[in-house]
């Protein structure tokens, strides 16, 4: 069986293979179960085995790596152009294994298993914050019905604990209630705190992480997460192709030589974007306040241009420092200190 290319749909359960041999014929067409994936896969020949980048993706990439294959991870929405006409599982491999065997193909890196370990921590503590921010919202409106507000921020809500102490003026029923929603909310924030600590101590001992922290406007959680998310970086080319995966580069509509760009794209890794936005924003708020401190850079577009505006440009400038710097294994030097 002379397969070179397989492309591989994957689900829970159920998987569907499709190979093809060099010359493009089809050779397999075959459905698997989850306990029959190994043993096909350990019988076959060194081979391209290409699937979706989705959930549980690297971990069935790491596994057939393991047994000798070449495993490529591409983008889901890479894989739709090729995929004819009624959806199915079929034509869904079908269209991998094209998708695959194409030569400017762009396939994600497999991540290790520290890398996901490390991205559990984020997701984790990402969601915590969700919940906690979801609680104190719903708190305030509750509230609010009843006429008792405060200002905005931890402050503002620590007057709402305080009138809720007290109970006074508030109908028993709502009290019970918000007791509750309140003691949930006690729990949340010792445990956000630990996976904090947690994701500072494995970036203080990491050496590339504290390379990465000494950029300005990033700290342990953002160096962390890049860490966590791109491993090395040669993945990408350059800066900007890192600062594009992020989602900070102006999305382009062109057509008949006309060239339309609108704002940022917003697309690839969410989590990474608004780190190095919240960064940004830091910088930038520094550099209005004391301009004796600002970059003439930071200076310069703080006068072209709107504050949020300024605070992106930053970020992108951020994502590509940090981009050479973890590439480069180098520390980072300001540009007056390298003349």
């Amino acid at each position: 069986m002379n397969v070179s290319t397989i492309g591989l749909d994957i689900a829970k359960n159920v998987f569907q293979a499709h190979g093809e041999d060099a010359a493009g014929n089809v050779i397999i067409q075959k459905r698997l179960g989850r306990k029959g994936m190994m043993a096909f896969f350990a019988k076959l020949p060194p081979c391209v085995v290409a699937l979706e980048a989705c959930g549980t993706s690297h971990y069935w990439g790491r596994t057939l790596r393991a047994l000798g294959h070449d495993v490529r991870l591409i983008p889901a929405a890479y894989v739709k152009p090729f995929v004819k006409r009624n959806k199915t599982d079929a034509r869904d491999a079908e269209a991998i294994c094209v998708a695959a065997r194409r030569p400017d193909m762009r396939p994600v890196a497999v991540k290790s298993e520290a890398q996901q370990a490390s991205r559990a921590l984020e997701r984790s503590r990402e969601l915590l914050v969700k919940q906690r921010t979801q609680l104190m919202n719903s708190l305030r409106a509750m509230l609010a019905e009843f006429g008792v507000v405060a200002a905005q921020g931890f402050r503002g809500f620590a007057e709402l604990r305080e009138r809720l102490a007290s109970g006074d003026g508030l109908p028993e029923a709502l009290i019970v209630a918000l007791r509750l929603l309140a003691s949930q909310l006690d729990s949340l924030t010792p445990a956000i705190e630990a996976l904090e600590d947690r994701i500072k101590a494995i970036a203080r001992v990491d050496p590339t992480m504290r390379r990465l922290c000494g950029v300005p406007g990033v700290g342990f959680l953002t160096a962390h997460a890049v860490v966590a998310a791109i491993g090395d970086g040669r993945q990408f080319r350059s800066g900007r192709d890192f600062a594009a995966w992020a989602g900070m580069t102006p999305r382009e509509t062109s057509s008949a030589g006309k060239r339309r760009t609108q704002g940022v794209s917003r697309q690839g890794e969410s989590r990474l974007r608004k780190l190095f936005a919240l960064g940004g924003a830091t910088l930038m708020r520094n550099a209005r306040s004391r301009e004796d401190r600002a970059t003439p850079w930071q200076r310069g577009i703080l006068a072209r241009r709107p504050m949020k505006v300024a605070v992106l440009a930053q970020a992108a400038k951020t994502a590509r420092i940090v981009w050479a710097v973890l590439t480069s294994g180098e520390q980072y030097a300001p540009r007056s200190a390298a003349a």
